[in-house]
């Protein structure tokens, strides 16, 4: 695979300081290809170059946006196959998620499409003699920092409600992985998106992020990662008072009370809380059973998680390797942790597949119970393979467990008393709650985002246009002819 360079202005060029990140598949360790290393200086160029190309783009007339997203969308369908190979090899992701990531990637352009020109306003009665209307205009220059567990469908999900409310954009992708965001922007520059209005520099989140972040010429800071980071990027942006838009950490629960059909409910459960093993912000890491079922439940997971496969990407197992050895070394530490704080582990723990043990960063399912809500393992993000499961017997004490992390991103409950099942969605603070059913993160079509140290602002639906707009209020006065 060739080297990826930094687009700019339309013109994919080496990094100023003409350095390379090495790009490595996490299954064996193997180098990729070659990413440029951005610093503040390519950054500083990306930005000019968006906030000189950004007026013209935004002027032009809604229908053609329509028309560009839609073109957009029609190509990455056409290229979805190799879209979803690239994020495979990249992430370590199975295939068929990779497929589904790809699938998601083309929806966001063809959402965005269908209500790029319906971004409207409305009219205030104050008097006959004045008309008093507003209008929602695009910020101007959006940066978005995008992770490395979701690049193509993360990407796509900015970009996307962005380009379709005449912004325009400056992106840094993650080192550890981010090739497919390169695919994107050739293909949105081969459709004829004007150069400067997407712009793509790589390189480390320390310099490029950082510099990025901080540059007084971006007016939003769309920012997908972890807490400590996100704490960064906000103190960089209240320096020039711009906007921010964060998705963060999750501890996501999915409560099961006691009439749950659990035939059907168990596999979606798995499915929720190992998908990209376990690298998902949104992933149902919590399980919180009513007693009456807790020995039922631990014995179906036990049985159902050693068949769980792993191996390589493309070989489409169940889980896939993690992305570094320092994510794998951190996984294992917490499930260390955690024995230590007095959880007992069901199944699971270290794995190699095929790979050594210095380059393969695989770790098996694992399923831990533990009593205390308090303990670490129970309250912060693994971002792994780890579940961890905790019983209940008051639907008080489910509220209190399920409410007793700082995260509040993504919520299930399950079972079939309507009225309990209500006050659960309630009373759980999450930024979404599903009922019978799991997510994680939704449809395209589904406002995203999260309460407390989850974050802030909707991405995804029509919501999000909110984030990447803001409000003009216009008050004409008109003076009325003599005798009317």
């Amino acid at each position: 695979m060739t080297d990826r360079s930094c687009l700019i202005d339309g013109r994919w060029q080496p990094a100023a300081q003409g350095e390379w990140l090495e790009m490595t598949d996490p299954a064996d360790g193997a180098v990729i290809c070659r990413i440029a290393r951005g610093t503040d200086d390519d950054i500083d160029a990306a930005v000019k170059a968006a906030r000189r190309a950004q007026p013209l783009f935004a002027r032009r007339p809604p229908v053609e946006r329509v028309r560009l997203l839609n073109a957009i969308a029609r190509r990455i369908q056409a290229e979805a196959e190799r879209l979803a190979q690239i994020e495979s090899r990249d992430t370590g992701k199975p295939i068929t998620q990779a497929r589904a990531d790809a699938v998601a990637a083309a929806r966001f352009f063809e959402f965005y499409a269908g209500v790029a020109d319906k971004v409207l306003g409305s009219s205030i009665p104050i008097a006959d003699d004045v008309v008093d209307f507003t209008v929602r205009e695009p910020l101007g220059v959006t940066a978005h920092i995008v992770p490395w567990n979701y690049p193509l469908q993360i990407a796509c999900r900015s970009i996307a409600p962005a380009l379709a409310t005449g912004n325009a954009i400056v992106l840094k992708p993650a080192e550890l992985a981010c090739l497919s965001v390169f695919e994107i922007a050739r293909i949105c520059e081969e459709e004829g998106l004007p150069p400067g209005v997407l712009n793509v520099v790589p390189g480390l989140g320390s310099e490029a992020g950082a510099a990025l972040a901080a540059h007084p010429g971006v007016d939003l800071i769309v920012f997908t990662g972890s807490v400590a980071t996100g704490s960064r990027v906000m103190q960089a942006a209240a320096r020039n008072i711009v906007p921010v838009l964060l998705e963060l950490g999750g501890k996501s629960p999915n409560v099961l009370l006691a009439d749950t059909q659990l035939e059907s409910a168990l596999p979606l459960i798995l499915k929720a809380a190992f998908p990209h093993a376990g690298q998902t912000c949104s992933a149902g890491t919590r399980l919180l059973v009513e007693r009456p079922i807790f020995d039922r439940v631990s014995e179906a997971l036990a049985a159902r998680l050693p068949a769980l496969t792993l191996g390589r990407g493309h070989d489409d197992p169940d889980l896939g390797p993690l992305v570094s050895a320092e994510q794998r070394g951190k996984v294992e530490g917490m499930i260390r942790s955690g024995l230590d704080d007095g959880a007992s582990i069901i199944t699971g723990g270290r794995f190699i597949g095929n790979a050594s043990a210095e380059t393969g960063h695989f770790v098996k399912p694992t399923l831990l119970t533990v009593k205390d809500a308090s303990a670490s393992i129970a309250r912060e993000e693994i971002f792994g393979p780890v579940l961890t499961m905790m019983a209940f017997d008051t639907l008080e004490e489910a509220e209190t467990i399920a409410n007793a992390t700082d995260y509040g991103l993504v919520a299930g409950v399950w079972g079939r008393d309507i009225a309990r099942l209500h006050r659960l969605a309630q009373r759980i603070r999450s930024g979404q709650v599903f009922i019978n059913c799991y997510g994680a993160g939704g449809g395209v079509e589904i406002p995203f985002g999260g309460t407390r140290k989850s974050g802030f602002g909707r991405e995804k639906g029509v919501e999000a246009l909110q984030s990447y707009t803001q409000v003009k209020n216009v008050c004409l006065r008109i003076d009325l002819a003599e005798g009317t």
